[in-house]
């Protein structure tokens, strides 16, 4: 329960602590719409006149899916339920950034941080009744932020772009289509609605090890997923949960709702996932790998691949980590050379270059701009073969590990198959 304390946490904090202090907190003016303890639900926004894009960024944090996993979050994590301790100003990094160094295409956006208060993968619709300890709200919470934001600028915005990590990356895929909707119903049809998923794009495969789902770290995603839903009162997109009629769960994993979304969608994803690969009971590290450990962590970097070729615009360095969009460091890493802002600044020039007609949603497979690359994946599935990934460090010394001393964790069967795979 401590693990997954520190994970929750760390979730959270790397998408929060350094928002600009130029982004400050509104509380919703609807207090029916909370997080998950009935405290109001809020967002952080910095506003630029000089722009007519918007950027939403979904936090993330893990999720709960009982009573049981909700109240042990309640003890161990109240800022993820609740915004009474929410500082007043917030810094950012990475796509949140106004540094044109470290964001040089988007610094200037008007931006929006959504704090997750509803442990819920922003889906849920359900609120706090005398029978139920929690609200689930995120969903509404989105909702309600988009409908305030009108009133502060977004109705003159040409593009509102609905980015988020982790759980927020999966309440990207959930909820870009109600956005987009939500914006056509209120007569603000020339907005152009997009998506950004950053580590959300999640796989619905075995796990190595099998074991009781008593806690979230235990339990798989699809378990976790299934448990989920009934409690939050999910809302899932028109087009997938038909689609999907009595297995609606599908519509939180990647390659499932992909193909269903009108609204065009940029993917972010780690070949090599570790969150994924934690809660698949895949080891990575802290022991040598067996045969059957390295099998497993190979066949998920191509399953990964292997979905993500049919996207219209992605990013994916094959590398072990979580997160990349919210990183001050996110304009260091490249795939075949490019790096991931300069990428979506291609996936943006292509829709400059093939607007949408007038009164109408644009296509979410608008044509690459020739010469910008918008859809770059990594050919290799070695871990860490791009020379570009963040820095691994070993659990007991804490010391960086490099790509020859990783394979120092596995056993020596597995050190000749990978070195022959490295010939070939």
């Amino acid at each position: 329960l401590v693990q997954l304390q520190n994970l929750a946490q760390s979730l959270s904090t790397c998408s929060s602590q350094k928002l600009d202090e130029d982004l400050r907190l509104h509380l919703l003016q609807n207090r029916s719409v909370t997080c998950n303890d009935g405290s109001a639900a809020g967002y952080y926004i910095r506003k630029s006149t000089g722009s007519k894009r918007w950027l939403l960024f979904l936090e993330g944090g893990w999720y709960c899916i009982s009573k049981h996993t909700c109240r042990y979050r309640f003890q161990a994590m109240k800022t993820l339920m609740g915004s009474s301790s929410w500082p007043q100003t917030r810094r950012g990094r990475g796509i949140l950034s106004t540094n044109p160094e470290e964001n040089p295409y988007w610094w200037n956006s008007n931006m929006v941080f959504l704090p997750y208060c509803s442990s819920d993968v922003w889906s849920g619709t359900k609120p706090k009744t005398e029978n139920d300890d929690f609200a689930f709200l995120g969903a509404l919470i989105i909702k309600e932020v988009v409908k305030e934001l009108l009133g502060k600028g977004l109705d003159k915005a040409e593009v509102l772009i609905l980015t988020g990590s982790s759980a927020g990356g999966i309440g990207v895929l959930v909820n870009v289509d109600h956005v987009a909707e939500q914006l056509q119903t209120l007569g603000h049809q020339t907005v152009q609605v997009r998506g950004v998923t950053d580590s959300g794009w999640v796989l619905d495969r075995k796990k190595y090890k099998f074991g009781d789902c008593l806690d979230v770290l235990n339990c798989g995603p699809v378990e976790s997923v299934r448990k989920g839903i009934r409690l939050w009162g999910t809302m899932m997109p028109e087009s997938c949960r038909r689609l999907h009629t009595g297995e609606e769960w599908m519509c939180f994993f990647g390659y499932k709702i992909y193909p269903t979304l009108k609204s065009p969608v940029f993917v972010v994803e780690w070949l090599f996932d570790l969150i994924q690969l934690m809660v698949y009971n895949a080891t990575v590290m802290g022991q040598p790998l067996l045969w059957g450990e390295w099998e497993y962590l190979q066949s998920f970097g191509k399953e990964t691949r292997r979905t993500l070729l049919h996207t219209a615009a992605a990013f994916a360095p094959s590398c072990l980590a979580h997160e990349l969009i919210n990183s001050n460091s996110w304009i260091e890493f490249r795939v075949k050379g490019t790096s991931l802002p300069a990428a979506l600044r291609c996936w943006d020039q292509s829709f400059q270059a093939n607007p949408p007609i007038s009164g109408t949603s644009n296509s979410p497979h608008t044509p690459a701009v020739a010469g910008c690359p918008q859809h770059v994946i990594d050919s290799c599935l070695w871990p860490q073969c791009n020379p570009t990934c963040p820095k691994i460090y070993g659990p007991q010394t804490g010391q960086e590990i490099n790509t020859v001393q990783l394979l120092e964790y596995m056993e020596d069967e597995v050190m000749k198959m990978v070195i022959q795979q490295k010939l070939e």
